[in-house]
């Protein structure tokens, strides 16, 4: 049998399929769509990140597809129903990189309140703002809120509780009552509630109809004033130029994204030049040891597939 993975893997990941099946290891395809189509004619089971669009067109180039694996746990890029009909198996890595994002949260947050380390040029250079830089806040006391309470929003709350934050959630699929929020330490607000509530707002959602610009320009402005806002998730569920105006004009204390609408983000971006603004390239679960743990469980539940489809 023949996998292709069109996306970088981890190396000892790609080593343990080769002992088993036939692989194509070309992380390139991902930018060559045309090789791509060609690549996956024969391929048994295909393996992705997140740039690769696995829709009708390329299920339509894979007639003996069995598989896709997503080194990841976001599924927008493939398309569920086509594989759902095909009888593909879809295999994420939930939870394999729930540490990374989580440590990224709060990582992000750390520097966003305390606004004091972009000073290095300065004080190198002989400057010494230390009134300018006097001012930053502690975690301790404030309040998260955690929007999506999923595993990955549970880890960060876990870790922000570990600070002496209060921990205030908001998951229209968890109602209320549900154990997760008493076992999180957690207090489960509605959306707009939580809103207003939160000195820090972290995102965790799947990127849907429902959710796109979910944090619109009406509901950043129901934001705290001086609040801060991190998007790990997905683009498209924050309004970017909304940000980037809530930002300019100082309501916002800060935020970070790390998934933008359109990635690669381009040049001439709402978000250009906007301040208190950490911009990362869709990194937040992507660890030494996330991609050990997310590559080992795709490549396993890959070959568990094949391997059930062989028998």
């Amino acid at each position: 049998m023949r996998v292709l993975i069109s996306e970088f893997m981890d190396a000892p990941a790609v080593q343990a399929l080769q002992q088993r099946f036939d692989v194509q290891y070309a992380p390139e395809l991902v930018e060559q769509r045309g090789a791509l189509l060609a690549a996956v004619a024969d391929a048994d089971a295909l393996i992705v990140r997140n740039r690769t669009q696995v829709n009708a067109e390329v299920l339509a180039a894979a007639p003996r597809l069995v598989a896709v694996g997503r080194l990841g746990v976001g599924l927008d890029n493939i398309d569920l129903a086509g594989c759902e009909t095909r009888g593909i198996k879809v295999i994420p890595a939930t939870g394999a990189n729930a540490r990374a994002v989580a440590e990224y949260v709060v990582g992000t947050m750390l520097s966003l309140l305390r606004g004091a380390y972009g000073s290095t040029t300065d004080v190198a250079a002989g400057a010494w703002p230390r009134n300018a830089l006097s001012q930053g806040l502690e975690a301790h006391g404030r309040t998260l809120g955690v929007v999506g309470f999923g595993g990955i929003g549970r880890l960060a709350a876990q870790l922000a509780r570990g600070l002496g934050m209060r921990i205030v959630g908001s998951d229209a699929a968890l109602p209320p009552d549900h154990p997760a929020w008493q076992e999180a330490g957690a207090e489960s607000l509605s959306l707009d509630d939580l809103l207003a509530q939160a000195d820090v707002v972290t995102l965790h959602l799947p990127l849907t109809p429902q959710t796109r610009h979910l944090l619109d320009a009406a509901r950043i402005e129901r934001m705290r004033a001086g609040a801060i806002l991190i998007n790990t998730s997905r683009g498209g569920i924050v309004d970017e130029a909304a940000l980037a105006a809530a930002l300019r004009a100082g309501r916002l204390r800060g935020a970070a994204l790390d998934v933008f609408e359109q990635e690669p983000l381009p040049a001439g971006s709402a978000l250009a030049d906007a301040p208190n603004l950490i911009l990362t390239p869709h990194i937040a679960g992507l660890t030494q040891e996330a991609n050990t743990r997310v590559s080992d469980m795709v490549a396993a539940g890959v070959t568990m597939a094949l391997d059930a489809r062989a028998r």
